[in-house]
């Protein structure tokens, strides 16, 4: 996610052997092999968003005309994605080894390895929820464990490595914290959230309450490390105002962890009333309202703070990146939030209120998928470019790290 395009006084053509392919295809790379050079970790930051459009789509509590088809084909297309980028990416590591372990040492670029495993959850919750009408409930049951259990694998790696590299590793200032510090610690939120919709498919007994259990655990582990994190942003930009116009957008993320929270206390609440004895079963269910409509207010209270800060930015120039995938996954964990408030209180405000959500995350969803598709096939989004100055923050001297920023 964390790319810079656009940078001032620098030649967008270039000559050589890609623009010997038909349509300008790839005409922005010197080479179109070099389309594996730089692929990072943030790439994934776009499954993600395009998958939580097929998983809140089908939850939507509203009979849309066509939904489900839509959602459906959302879900097929992630999925798809998923798996090309992923051989992509085997690509990148394969060829290019040094600049791909150079990601972990970027103190920006590193926060995204959590995305990769938040990709693969995501996907697999769409298959649960709309892959049985096409490849059948078996199939679409273990389709779910296989991901569920390689993503959360992954995640509580990054939840734990990323973070240690920020101690021991990386050089970052006071007036470092953005978006992305959330990016490594909210997978296991996602584990919990989308791990409780798997426990009806385990035998009841100790293997659903050890699911549960685990759940809570990784619920705990993901909220209070956001918990501390968030405080960092705010204090960033209260006291060094607003970060350079390419991370705005990761300002977005702070809903992630906020809306993925929600959406993990309502599901477990509600697979507890089948688990767990009185009277923790009852305080599960009222945990999941009674925690989730505060951190909802905090939440909608975030998002328009976060659309402040970011119009105020696009007057100024909003220069597009994979950053702007920001828009969507966050907003989408709202919409599932909301969805899961909605349907424990009953309340008729908070169904419309995840419809409302849904449009925005659709709009943002359009607008992101289209800049991303228009510079892929251009090479643009592909094409490395010269690091950009960020305050306080140094990336150690290495000619086979990967640029900061690109667009």
């Amino acid at each position: 996610m964390a790319q810079l395009t656009d940078v001032p006084g620098q030649g967008l053509a270039t000559v050589g052997p890609a623009h010997d392919l038909p349509f300008g295809l790839l005409k922005e790379l010197d080479q179109p092999g070099h389309v594996f050079r730089d692929l990072g970790p943030n790439w994934y930051a776009s499954i993600m968003g395009t998958g939580i459009v097929a998983v809140a789509g089908a939850r939507l509590p509203m009979a849309v005309p066509g939904l489900h088809v839509f959602a459906t084909a959302v879900w097929a297309l992630a999925a798809t994605a998923l798996i090309a980028l992923t051989v992509a990416w085997a690509v990148h590591w394969i060829r290019y080894p040094d600049r791909a372990r150079g990601h972990a040492v970027n103190p920006v670029m590193a926060q995204f390895w959590g995305a990769p495993p938040m990709a693969l959850m995501t996907v697999g919750t769409g298959t649960l929820l709309l892959g049985p009408g096409l490849i059948g409930t078996g199939a679409a049951v273990t389709a779910d464990w296989v991901l569920w259990s390689a993503g959360t694998a992954l995640g509580l790696v990054t939840a734990g490595w990323i973070p240690y590299l920020m101690m021991t590793r990386h050089d970052i200032g006071p007036d470092a914290a953005f978006g992305g510090w959330l990016m490594p610690v909210v997978p296991p939120m996602v584990s919990a959230a989308n791990g409780a919709l798997l426990i009806p498919h385990l035998p009841p007994g100790q293997a659903r309450e050890t699911l549960l259990l685990a759940c809570y655990a990784m619920f705990g582990m993901s909220l209070i490390a956001s918990v501390i994190i968030i405080p960092l942003i705010w204090g960033r930009l209260v006291s060094y105002k607003t970060l350079p116009a390419v991370m705005v957008p990761t300002l977005w993320i702070v809903l992630g962890p906020l809306g993925q929270s929600v959406t993990a206390a309502g599901n477990m609440g509600t697979q507890a009333a089948g688990v767990m004895h009185a009277p923790y079963a009852a305080g599960a269910a009222v945990f999941g309202l009674l925690y989730g409509v505060p951190v909802w207010g905090f939440a909608m209270l975030w998002l328009a703070l976060a659309a402040a800060i970011t119009l105020r930015t696009a007057r100024r120039g909003l220069p597009f990146a994979l950053t702007w995938w920001s828009f969507t996954f966050p907003v989408g964990t709202c919409v599932t939030g909301t969805i899961v408030l909605a349907a424990r209180s009953g309340d008729e405000a908070l169904r419309w209120a995840s419809v409302i959500l849904y449009g925005l995350l659709l709009a943002a969803w359009v607008i992101v998928a289209v800049r991303t598709a228009r510079g892929s096939v251009t090479g643009r989004l592909f094409r490395p470019v010269p690091a950009v100055p960020v305050p306080a923050v140094t990336v150690p001297a290495s000619a086979d790290s990967p640029p900061a920023w690109r667009g």
